[in-house]
């Protein structure tokens, strides 16, 4: 198993980082590489004076499709030069309404979604919806890269963040391309649950699937003793010279996560590293 097709989508022209990131994954992974090219219509029609609306609607729509279509052709300068890559690059546009259902649509044949965070500074402020919308509607894992980039060369050392969930589960089923090619995976469990199917030798069955996957993997169990899980995470990141970390994605609602936070958001806002989520 690879990731033979690889996804990413821009909808603002300071993206290009995030365009490379996902080309030389491509190239690295022997994939083609999709690219959606995004214009919004972020407009609220009923908010328009009496009989005014389809000609505002008209309008946005209008500007949203040159925004689209002047953000392929950047696309296509960008990558003229590209070599060994396979690529193609669609447009579309969408209302802020009809964005899950696009990019849900776009992401549920790829194998993975390469997205910038989507809390960094000067992300466009549509980022998160887009990303959500790869998770939840293409049920496609995403591989957040963060403002420094990704690194040249594959992940040596992967961090797999395990609590037992099936959203955990199923990132660490997703990233198994990854965890096989990695010089060690360490399986970290911070402050687990008292209650649960493996507590009387936490990690050990999943530590037992991924060697016989032929991954290279050992158990750290830790005590929380900063302020987040996401804080021990990134923590124990840079003290194993972790190159990647592997998590399930928002195991608790998106609504509670907006409100209150979560491992998820939070990771998304701190880590340093990228971070490969999936649910």
């Amino acid at each position: 198993m690879s990731y033979k097709t690889i996804l990413t989508i821009l909808t603002h022209p300071s993206q290009m980082p995030q365009l490379d990131a996902a080309a030389a994954l491509a190239v690295r992974e022997d994939a083609h590489l999709d690219i959606l090219c995004l214009g919004l219509d972020m407009g609220q029609p009923g908010y328009f004076f009496p009989g005014g609306t389809a000609y505002v609607l008209q309008d946005a729509i209008d500007t949203a499709m040159d925004e689209a279509e002047a953000l392929q052709s950047q696309v296509h300068a960008h990558l003229a030069a590209a070599r060994d890559l396979r690529w193609s690059v669609d447009s579309a546009v969408a209302q802020s309404g009809g964005i899950p259902g696009l990019v849900g649509m776009k992401a549920r044949f790829s194998d993975l979604t390469v997205l910038a965070s989507p809390y960094a500074a000067a992300t466009p402020a549509d980022a998160e919806i887009v990303t959500e919308a790869a998770l939840f509607e293409g049920c496609c894992p995403v591989l957040i890269v963060p403002p420094s980039g990704l690194p040249a060369e594959p992940p040596r050392r992967i961090l797999v963040a395990w609590n037992q969930s099936t959203e955990a589960l199923a990132a660490i089923r997703r990233a198994l391309p990854l965890l096989r090619a990695a010089q060690a995976v360490e399986i970290t469990c911070i402050d687990p649950r008292r209650s649960g199917i493996d507590r009387s030798d936490l990690g050990a069955a999943l530590t037992q699937m991924l060697t016989r996957h032929g991954v290279r993997a050992e158990i750290a169990v830790l005590a929380r003793t900063a302020p987040t899980i996401s804080d021990e995470l990134n923590r124990r990141a840079i003290e194993t010279g972790a190159d990647m970390i592997v998590m399930g994605a928002y195991g608790h609602s998106r609504f509670r996560q907006a409100i209150l936070g979560g491992a998820t958001r939070n990771m998304l806002e701190k880590s340093a590293v990228p971070v490969f989520m999936a649910r």
